[in-house]
């Protein structure tokens, strides 16, 4: 007899359940979490609202003289006419009163009005019959009698933006940036040539130059950052330039590694970002170049673009030297060099015809970081060598050769 068992149900599949990161939050949730967020900015809005209802917590602090700056953007001479740019710096708005000029008053025209808000901008217009190769001193009163002054040393006519001026600025940034590091990547055959020790050695005066290249500029945009008005924070200019340009190329060259793998590539991959920090460093000395043409002093210009001159040409080598094993073709080399020199030219452009204090602040720190950036490159690539063929000496003398190298040169410069 057949028993009467049941017959077994097929067993339904059961579906996965998806983790709780995929999930769609609810919208309480999602509401909630918003209110989590806003909750400490909103009983902040209620501090400060508190704390200026009740004049200071009630200690009504006034200060006892007028807090007023501005800073001098631009200076331009034409004929019969000086033309002065300036930003209001001040923690309120400012009024233009009076303004002397060589211990004169003299009238004046401001654009858009006399009174500056607060980060504004404004164009003072004197109507004045400058001479030629004259010093000049003026001096600004506001409504409060807080007097700034600014000086123009040698009074010459300001370059326009016409034909031959362009060109006169794309010949000093030929001559100060392109052609330098030109010639010095014609060292390639030589390095070739040279044992494995030896090309260890003009690798580390490599990472010498762009490290005394970064302090430089690092110093420079500081310096500059010292003339800027209290509320643009130059040092903070500074100190986002160089860690967001290190932190972002660094980040690239991580990711072009991945890509690219090991070997010939990735060394091309150095030369470039090396290309591209002596490029960045090279805008900035174009602004000073220009910059300083613009201003009429023209015998500095000429002394620096003959030191650059002279100590660009290491540029070149620094960019050849990671590639040295490699056979890259003509033209990645030509591209190179570009890279390396050309903006020196629109540097020149920029400094020579439309000069900003914080914009040259900003790049000269977008080429330190730049710079260090491929020092740090350099140094790995370096410690993966030495790991098999310690050369310590070689090393220490090729990177004090290199920094040598630049404060020699920079004697031209300096």
């Amino acid at each position: 007899m057949e028993g009467t068992g049941t017959i077994p149900q097929p067993i339904e599949p059961i579906e996965p359940i998806e983790p709780a990161s995929k999930l769609p939050a609810p919208k309480s949730a999602l509401g909630k979490t918003l209110l989590q967020l806003a909750l400490p900015v909103l009983l902040l809005a209620g501090v400060i609202f508190l704390f200026l209802r009740t004049n200071g917590a009630g200690l009504k602090v006034e200060p006892a003289a007028p807090i007023e700056a501005v800073q001098f953007d631009r200076m331009m001479l034409t004929p019969n006419k000086i033309e002065l740019q300036l930003t209001n710096t001040s923690p309120q708005d400012i009024t233009l009163s009076q303004i002397v000029v060589n211990d004169s008053f003299w009238a004046f025209d401001a654009a858009p009005s006399r009174t500056i808000p607060r980060l504004g901008k404004a164009t003072i217009t004197l109507a004045y019959p400058w001479v030629e190769g004259e010093a000049y001193g003026l001096r600004m009163f506001t409504s409060s009698a807080v007097a700034f002054d600014y000086a123009i040393d040698v009074a010459t006519q300001t370059k326009s933006a016409d034909t031959s001026t362009l060109l006169s600025f794309t010949l000093i940034g030929l001559y100060v940036g392109l052609i330098p590091v030109l010639l010095g990547m014609l060292w390639l055959p030589v390095l070739r040539s040279m044992s494995q020790q030896w090309v260890t050695f003009f690798t580390a005066v490599t990472i010498g130059l762009l490290i005394f290249l970064g302090i430089d500029a690092t110093s420079e945009a500081l310096e500059q950052a010292a003339a800027l008005g209290g509320a643009f924070q130059g040092v903070g200019i500074v100190g986002i330039g160089i860690v967001a340009t290190f932190m972002l190329l660094n980040a690239l060259s991580r990711r072009q590694e991945k890509l690219t793998g090991t070997g010939s590539s990735r060394r091309l991959s150095l030369a470039l970002m090396v290309a591209l920090s002596i490029g960045l460093h090279n805008f900035g000395e174009g602004l000073a170049i220009g910059a300083s043409f613009a201003v009429g002093a023209a015998a500095l210009g000429t002394f620096l673009v003959v030191g650059f001159i002279i100590q660009n040409i290491t540029e070149g080598l620094a960019i050849v030297t990671p590639i040295v094993n490699d056979k890259p073709s003509l033209l990645r080399l030509a591209l190179m060099g570009v890279l390396g020199g050309a903006p020196a030219i629109a540097g020149a452009w920029v400094g020579g015809l439309s000069y900003s204090l914080p914009a040259s602040v900003l790049f000269l720190s977008i080429g330190a970081g730049a710079v260090f950036v491929v020092v740090y490159e350099l140094l790995r690539m370096l410690q993966k060598d030495s790991a098999q063929n310690p050369m310590s000496l070689t090393l220490f003398s090729g990177v004090t050769a290199g920094m040598l190298v630049l404060w020699v040169t920079g004697l031209f410069i300096k």
